[in-house]
């Protein structure tokens, strides 16, 4: 098995396994809303007026309800692989925010070309392979439509990486891809005028058990070919144990988290910039926004 090969990703367990994690999610995921929360307040920079807006990879449908709250007037979908996290997602309903569930997978959208104008994903891409779910987003998305996504980057959880690394050599860590990498992939599916930026958050815990258990609840299982198809044994449990005990500061088990934020447009970019003459680039006024600051 290649090294790439380890690495892929069985769909079929991945759907399952946030599909058994649909009823725990929410409790546990406490990073997945704080990212999806900076996300959102990110959307609120583009003055935005879409007819139709997509959560890929939806969830629960949190997010999905506060981009009912923010698009009163929008078609909101959400959609998700698993039918569980579906389910869910409709305690998050509401008489005024009402919006549609669907089914489907972030590489087979069962939407017509050109038709999305928002759309916005929070922690689902690094599930999927990258290359088939952005060319799905290109597809979809209207030529001037926003693409607004947050994604794991190659540090995230690399404290548990390098425990089970002197464990094992199976691997117990999904890998994902640094922001240079999905930028590039941003490119090959057509997107245009690509921003991204990265950010580390630090999640501490009393032992291994609970980060364990944290991952369990949120489906966020190793679903790679190159993973251990048996029981992990007591003893290379203790040696993975033993190993992360290096990390420990404070009195507590460090867990980082790489997030990769980003930004792309549909295949004639943001809307008020006209095509350029003899080098130039010429903008509207009214489509200039102010970087926030932070």
């Amino acid at each position: 098995m290649t090294p790439r090969d380890a690495f892929y990703l069985d769909r079929a367990v991945v759907r399952a396994s946030f599909d058994r994690a649909s009823g725990t999610y929410d409790e546990a995921a406490v990073l997945q809303s704080q990212v999806a929360d900076e996300l959102l307040t990110r959307v609120d920079t583009f003055n935005l007026r879409p007819q139709v807006v997509l959560d890929l990879g939806a969830g629960t449908g949190r997010g999905t309800a506060a981009l009912k709250r923010k698009f009163r007037r929008s078609r909101v979908i959400a959609l998700d692989v698993a039918p569980g996290m579906l389910h869910e997602a409709r305690r998050y309903q509401g008489l005024f925010h009402r919006f549609e569930r669907i089914c489907a997978d972030a590489t087979r959208l069962p939407f017509g070309d050109n038709t999305v104008d928002v759309v916005f994903s929070s922690l689902m891409l690094q599930w999927c392979d990258l290359d088939e779910a952005l060319g799905e987003v290109r597809r979809v998305l209207k030529a001037d439509g926003l693409f607004i996504f947050s994604t794991f980057g190659p540090d995230t959880l690399k404290e548990l990486r390098a425990a089970w690394a002197q464990a094992d050599g199976y691997n117990h860590v999904n890998h994902f891809l640094d922001m240079h990498d999905v930028g590039d992939a941003l490119v090959r599916a057509g997107l245009s005028e690509p921003v991204l930026d990265v950010d580390r958050l630090l999640v501490t815990y009393a032992d291994t058990t609970a980060l364990m258990r944290d991952l369990k609840a949120i489906g966020a299982h190793n679903v790679t070919a190159g993973r251990s198809r048996g029981l992990t044994g007591k003893s290379r449990m203790q040696r993975m144990r033993a190993a992360y005990e290096q990390f420990r500061r404070d009195g507590k088990l460090p867990a980082t988290y790489e997030i990769v934020y980003g930004t792309s447009w549909g295949a004639v970019g943001r809307p008020g910039v006209r095509g350029a003459t003899d080098g130039e680039v010429r903008i509207a006024a009214d489509s200039i926004r102010r970087r926030d600051p932070r």
